[in-house]
């Protein structure tokens, strides 16, 4: 399986500010443990650099004047009539050289969107891409340029058929809207409710308009969903939607803010059930572009991302974290020193009710489909 690991070092030399929790650093450190655990091993010509968007690639989604208060604000100064945008403090800060990360991140999924496209290599891997929920016109839940529609995008334009699989906790707002209305790209997100969870929407009854109805597919889990049913909503709902819609290309949102210790959801998964899914992703995609996404634990987003990028390579991570890598980032708060997770599932009267309501979610996306047919 030949893969690409699209990449920059200046992806992670940018800051949201100390109190914000998307943390850049996070991606150096997922690289380091990738590299650490020798997924990255010389003369494999898998690390490919990442370059910045240019400002037309940016205006196949984004409009005009919200790019321009975008690069205005580039310097860490609010241009007039940034807050219009979603622009200053809270989610979506300004922050020196906003536009430039966002740029470079945005280039980075497009490059990968190339290189699977043209069939250079199979899998390309960009971590710091994912930013689902920018829209438009407006910065959203941390995202100032949507780098999935813009690659989606770009792939639609060559004529190719795309399914977008998001398993991060929050909803894939951005990206189902940006395609609600078309049938040349089927978008799927599992996520945490969003009766409990930002932005609020992602509900089974939202499947898109027009030539795109039944084209938009959501399974919105309770809060406290673990492994078995996250995997099991999973299992039951993709396989058959891929199959069926046939894509040329998968791309995916791998975010881990599923996991349970995440300071910002409230769900159980851990790499147990995340690399069962990767795994599915792999052997359902014929061709496939992954992205990263949420993930607010930083040793959670590398170890989860290092074990994704192993199954891509259909390769052999350790079960334990090298020692030099360790000793390097002590700090970073690595549970038992391992990269995988112990299995956790909840059991009782609690899981029943989540079953339940996991089944009612299931059927009703089941039923929407069956009347879209």
């Amino acid at each position: 399986m030949k893969t690409a690991f699209v990449y920059s070092d200046a992806i992670a030399r940018f800051d949201y500010g100390s109190r914000h929790p998307l943390k850049p650093f996070r991606l150096k450190l997922a690289y380091e443990l990738i590299r650490a655990c020798g997924l990255l091993g010389s003369p494999d010509p898998r690390v490919v650099e990442a370059a910045p968007a240019g400002r037309d690639e940016l205006r196949t989604f984004h409009a005009r004047d919200y790019l321009d208060v975008l690069a205005a604000s580039n310097s860490g100064r609010p241009a007039p009539g940034a807050e219009r945008y979603g622009l200053g403090p809270g989610d979506n800060p300004v922050f020196p050289g906003m536009y430039d990360w966002s740029a470079l991140i945005a280039g980075a999924s497009l490059l990968a969107a190339d290189l699977v496209d043209s069939g250079e290599v199979q899998v390309a891997f960009n971590i710091a891409g994912g930013l689902h929920h920018a829209m438009a016109s407006r910065a959203s839940g941390f995202c100032y340029i949507n780098d999935p529609v813009l690659a989606i995008r770009r792939l639609v334009d060559r004529g190719r058929k795309v399914a977008y699989i998001d398993i991060d906790a929050h909803h894939g707002d951005g990206v189902q809207e940006a395609f609600s209305g078309t049938d040349r790209v089927l978008t799927v997100s599992l996520h945490e409710s969003g009766r409990s969870l930002f932005p609020g929407t992602g509900f089974a009854h939202e499947t898109g308009s027009g030539a795109g109805t039944g084209f938009s597919v959501n399974v919105p889990l309770p809060p406290e969903t673990d492994d078995e049913l996250f995997v099991h909503a999973f299992s039951v709902v993709i396989p058959p939607l891929i199959e069926s819609f046939r894509p040329d290309i998968v791309v995916s949102q791998l975010g881990v803010d599923t996991f349970r210790t995440d300071p910002l959801a409230h769900l159980n998964v851990t790499t147990n059930g995340f690399c069962g899914m990767v795994s599915m992703i792999r052997d359902l995609s014929p061709k496939w572009v992954a992205l990263g996404g949420g993930g607010y634990d930083i040793a959670n987003v590398a170890r989860a991302w290092t074990l994704a990028w192993a199954v891509m390579n259909d390769a052999v991570a350790p079960e334990v974290i090298p020692a030099a890598f360790l000793g390097q980032y002590a700090g970073a708060g690595f549970p038992n020193n391992r990269l995988r997770d112990v299995p956790y599932t909840i059991e009782g009267p609690q899981k029943d009710m989540m079953r339940k309501e996991v089944e009612r979610v299931i059927a009703v996306v089941r039923e929407n489909l069956q009347r879209r047919h």
